[in-house]
C-alpha cells in the first residue's frame, strides 16, 4: 500500500517517467522481500541503517553493477524523504549511506566518416520504410534526441518557418531543436513519401509498416541493422547516435553549454563526459603519431 502510494506521488506530483516508477517499484519490492527473509515481521518503518547496508551487501554479492545499486538506494531515500513528509519522526534509515562508487565509462560512438557513408553512400531501399529509415538516422545524428522522443514525434512538431523540432523530454520538459537546410530538404521530403504511404499529413511523425505509430523496439532493431553495415562498435542503439551527436558538436568547436541545452540534460556534468571522451580520441591519435609517445 504504501509503495503504491509513493508511486502514484512520483507519477502525479513528479511527472517521473514510466521507466522510472516501474524501477523504483521493483527496487521498494526488492528490499521488502531482503526484509521478509531477514524476518517477516519486519517492515519499512522497522528497518534500520544495519539492515539497508545488509541489502546493499547482499546486491553487490550478487553481482548488481554499482549505477543499479545506487539507483535502487536513491529509489528507498526517496520512499522514506515522502513517508516523512506524513509523519515527521520516522527516520530515514538510507540517507546515510554512501551507494559503491560507479565505474567510470566513455560512452560509444561513432566517427563522423561513418556517420558519412550510412546517410550517404549506404542504399537503404525503395519505399517507405527504405525513406524513413533514413531519415530516422538522419535525424537521430543531427539532433542528438532520445528514443523515446523521436518515436513520440508528430507531424505538427516539426516547425519549418523556424527550422525547428519540438520534443518533450524527461520528466515532460520540453524543449526546441534546431536543424539546418540539409536537414529541412530531407524531411520535406519525407513527408511527401510518408503522405503518399498513409494518405494523412497528420499525426505520427514516424510510421510502421501497416500505418502505425513506429515503437521503440522497432526503432531499435532498425538502428542496430542500419550501424552494423558501416561501424564494429559493440553498441550499436539509438543512444549510441545520441552520443554520436554530442561527440561530433564539441569536435567541431560547440559551446559545450549549448550542447547541454540541445541534449536536454539537466547538469553540465552530465555533458562534461562527451570533452572526455574527445580528449580520449586526442590521446590515441598522440600516442599513435607522435614517434616519442611510447617512451613517455
Amino acid at each position: 500500500m504504501f509503495i503504491d502510494s509513493f508511486i502514484g506521488y512520483l507519477k502525479a506530483e513528479r511527472n517521473y517517467s514510466v521507466h522510472t516508477l516501474r524501477a523504483y517499484a521493483g527496487d521498494l519490492r526488492s528490499f521488502e522481500e531482503f526484509m521478509a527473509r531477514i524476518d517477516e515481521s519486519i517492515s519499512f518503518f522497522d528497518a534500520d541503517v544495519d539492515i539497508v547496508r545488509a541489502w546493499v551487501a547482499s546486491l553487490m554479492d550478487a553481482g548488481a553493477a554499482p549505477s543499479s545499486v545506487c539507483r535502487k538506494l536513491s529509489a528507498l531515500r526517496s520512499f522514506y524523504s515522502y513517508c516523512r513528509s506524513t509523519d515527521a519522526s520516522l527516520s530515514n534509515p538510507a540517507v546515510v549511506l554512501q551507494g559503491p562508487k560507479r565505474r567510470s565509462k566513455l560512452p560509444v560512438f561513432l566517427k563522423e566518416s561513418e556517420m558519412d557513408m550510412l546517410i550517404d553512400e549506404v542504399q537503404f531501399g525503395e519505399g517507405y520504410v527504405a525513406c524513413r529509415d533514413r531519415m530516422v538516422m538522419m535525424l537521430f545524428y543531427e539532433t542528438g534526441m532520445r528514443l523515446s522522443e523521436l518515436v513520440a514525434l508528430d507531424v505538427d512538431d516539426i516547425d519549418f518557418g523556424a527550422s525547428v523540432v519540438k520534443v518533450l523530454g524527461k520528466r515532460s520538459k520540453e524543449r526546441v531543436i534546431p536543424f539546418g537546410n540539409g536537414l529541412k530538404s530531407e524531411l520535406e521530403r519525407y513527408l511527401e513519401v510518408r503522405e503518399q504511404f498513409a494518405d494523412n499529413s497528420a499525426g505520427a511523425l514516424f510510421l510502421s509498416s501497416h500505418a502505425r505509430r513506429i515503437s521503440n523496439s522497432q526503432v531499435y532493431r532498425m538502428v542496430n541493422g542500419r550501424l552494423s553495415h558501416v561501424s564494429s562498435v559493440s553498441k550499436r542503439s539509438p543512444h549510441v547516435l545520441r552520443h554520436t551527436f554530442a561527440t561530433a558538436m564539441l569536435n567541431n568547436d560547440a559551446e559545450i553549454g549549448a550542447v547541454k541545452e540541445l541534449l536536454g540534460h539537466e547538469r553540465l556534468a552530465t555533458t562534461e563526459i562527451y570533452t572526455h571522451l574527445t580528449f580520449e580520441e586526442l590521446r590515441r591519435f598522440y600516442d599513435k603519431a607522435h614517434p616519442r609517445a611510447g617512451n613517455n
